[in-house]
Parts: structure tokens; sequence; C-alpha cells
């Protein structure tokens, strides 16, 4: 097939499960090649269908800007996105901050990247996943609320400016209630259940709409209307109701990491060691030793400055110092995974902690260093360079 004929390539950002997954089927029963992103792989990929890696809280740009300059690549549509019921007071900052990236950020500036095709004279299809949630009052819900009325509003304002500049191409706004057959409140995925609304979304996609509400006729067009009416009375209601669903998760979920390090001559196994930690949890914090008297060693940069560069990494969530042992700091900072380089595995100090943590809930996860890069083989290298250098 020659590159005029090929098929067109949609790409589905959450493509791998629930509605996603459902949209992206769709678009490959219409003749589609689909590029599904997502931190998981689909359960099987078929003909025409791809998958490649992709965390919203740390997006591939590089991935992203390359679909975008694709010219078969003709449609988007961004399904990513988490929440849950729980009342404001058990949402550790972390987990407002990710939901906000992930939810908000992230789908407006992977439309930015895209927007020069959204904003050309050739037809491009986009769309994203709002919810009923940022269009009315949702107690329970107040930040998953927050982040998606940011996005409907997005979509509402852009539109109007794609409008002015006379461009026909338009960003589909989906703002469901819940969607049966998904995993988004702990179901399971049901395709059967998802497939006639990722039929009907994809179809208003292409048929270049602006908001599509699921089931406004029978149910939310009510609920809209209710909210119009009277807004406090509706939001407590939506409590009263959210309270009674069962869904409610009234405890703190973060996975709080913590791993120490001295962090001298900071280098691509201390960042290596950082991003899986960060993979490993929500937020991480790092303790960085004052010296490396603890080793028998001398530092080469002083302490304040391996503070600054180690905070500067973008997977790291704050940055403290460390105390002598990774058991007094978890007195601090109640930490539930405490993530270790694989060469302490079985050493004197990780048995006893291992026998201190066994009852309060802490995870050590050992990774393995990278290959051929280590701080003291660049102290040694250092070292031997400078004895030369004061020899001659």
């Amino acid at each position: 097939m020659s590159m005029e004929q090929a098929a067109p390539k949609a790409v589905v950002i959450g493509g791998s499960n629930g509605i996603g997954l459902a949209i992206a089927k769709d678009f490959l029963a219409r003749g589609y090649r689909v590029c599904i992103l997502d931190i998981c792989a689909p359960e099987r990929l078929t003909e025409n269908c791809s998958y490649d890696f992709c965390n919203l809280l740390y997006p591939d740009w590089a991935l992203l800007e390359k679909l975008a300059a694709d010219p078969e690549v003709r449609a988007l549509m961004i399904t990513a996105g988490f929440g849950r019921v729980a009342d404001f007071e058990y949402l550790h900052r972390a987990e407002i901050g990710n939901m906000l990236k992930v939810n908000t950020m992230a789908a407006i500036q992977i439309i930015r990247a895209f927007y020069g095709r959204i904003k050309s004279s050739k037809p491009f299809y986009c769309g994203i996943m709002g919810s009923i949630a940022g269009l009315v009052s949702s107690p329970m819900f107040s930040v998953y609320a927050a982040s998606k009325a940011g996005v409907c509003r997005f979509v509402e304002s852009v539109n109007i400016e794609l409008e002015v500049a006379d461009c026909a191409n338009r960003i589909l706004d989906v703002s469901p209630g819940s969607i049966q057959g998904t995993r988004f409140n702990g179901g399971e995925n049901r395709p059967e259940l998802t497939e006639n609304l990722a039929h009907e979304i994809v179809a208003r996609m292409l048929g270049g709409e602006t908001r599509y509400i699921p089931d406004y006729e029978t149910v939310y067009g009510g609920v809209i209307n209710r909210y119009q009416t009277d807004g406090h009375a509706f939001g407590l209601s939506s409590y009263q109701y959210k309270k009674a669903s069962g869904r409610v998760f009234n405890e703190e979920k973060v996975r709080i990491g913590y791993l120490s390090g001295t962090f001298d001559l900071f280098h691509v196994g201390h960042l290596n060691l950082l991003r899986r930690a960060r993979e490993n949890c929500d937020y991480l914090i790092v303790g960085v030793h004052p010296d490396a008297s603890h080793k028998g060693k001398e530092t080469f940069i002083p302490f304040a400055e391996r503070m600054e560069i180690v905070g500067g990494c973008k997977y790291v969530d704050q940055v403290v110092e460390a105390c002598r042992e990774d058991s007094d700091a978890w007195e601090k900072w109640r930490y539930n995974r405490l993530f270790v380089g694989s060469d302490y595995a079985g050493s004197e100090r990780f048995a006893r902690y291992e026998q201190f943590f066994a009852d309060k809930n802490v995870q050590i996860m050992y990774f393995p260093y990278t290959q051929g890069t280590s701080s003291t083989q660049i102290r040694n290298t250092i070292l031997q360079k400078t004895k030369k250098d004061s020899e001659i």
C-alpha cells in the first residue's frame, strides 16, 4: 500500500482499558491504525494496533511530538485519568498533585502538542474525557471534579478560538457520569458494556461536535438542571448519595517512598535509582547524608549543593537531611516503601531493617544499580588524576 493509500492513524491515550480500549477498538473497526499510549499494555494487541508506554506524570514528549508530526495521524483521543470518592481531608498533597497533573495539566499539554494539527485546514479529530463531575457540585469528589472542570472549561474556550480563526476542526468534550464496564471504580473491563458508548463517542468526534454528555436526555440533563436551580441543595444531596453508594474510601491511599544516600558526584546511576523509586510510589522523600562518614569516606560536593541537586530532580517530591538510620527516618516521615540498591540485600544492616519493619506495613524494595557507573569509580578516577597531577 502506498503512502497515499495508507489507512489513517488514531492515537488513544489511556487505550489499554475501559472506555479507552473500547474507543481504540471502534477506530480499528472503522479502518484506522491505532496507537495506544498507556502505563500498561493492553491484554493483547491486534493487527493494525501498536502500544507505547506513557506515564502522564512524566509524559514522553519526544514520542508525543513525533506522533503529532506524523501526517498519517488523523485523530487523538485522551481518556487517561483517575479519581476516587473520599472527603478532601483524606487526600494527600501528592494525590492531589498527581490527579491534577494527569487529568488536567498533561491532557491540556498533549492537546497543545497536537494543536498545529487541530488548527489546520485539514480534518483532524480530537476528543478528551471530561466528566459530569466537572459541570456540577461534586462533594467527596472535589479534586477530581476540579481537574475535570478545568478540562471542560479549556475545551469550551479553545473551541471558540478555533471558530474565530475560521478553523473547521473542533475538540470534543465527553462528560459522562459513571461508565459501566471499566476499572475506574474498582470494576472490571467488560467490553460488551462499553462498545456502544465508544461507538457514539467516535461518531461524534468524527462529526465535529464539541460536547457529548451520555444519557443526557434520560438522566444528566435533569442532574444539571437541579444543580443550576439550587446548587447548594444539589451539593448536599450529592454528598448523601455518594456516602450511601458504598464507593467512599476515607483513608489515606498514597504510597510514600523513602530512600537515602550521600549522592556525591551525582551520576546516571543515582538518576535511575530515583526514577525507579518514584515509579513505585506516589510521593518520594529522599534523605541526603551530610557526609560520607558512615562509609568511612569523604565527599567532594558540599552538603547544601547535594541537597539542591537531588531536590532539583523531577522524580523527587521532598528532600530532607537523612537520619543516620533509615529506621529513624521512618519515625519522622512514616513512609511505607523503603528503596535501596540491591548490593545491600542480605547485609546485617538491612536484616535489622527487615525485622524492624515487619509489623509496620513497610516494604523494602531492592533495585539494581546501573552497570558501569558508580560514585566509587568516579571518585577513584578523580583521586588518581589528582595524584598524577601532583606528581608532575
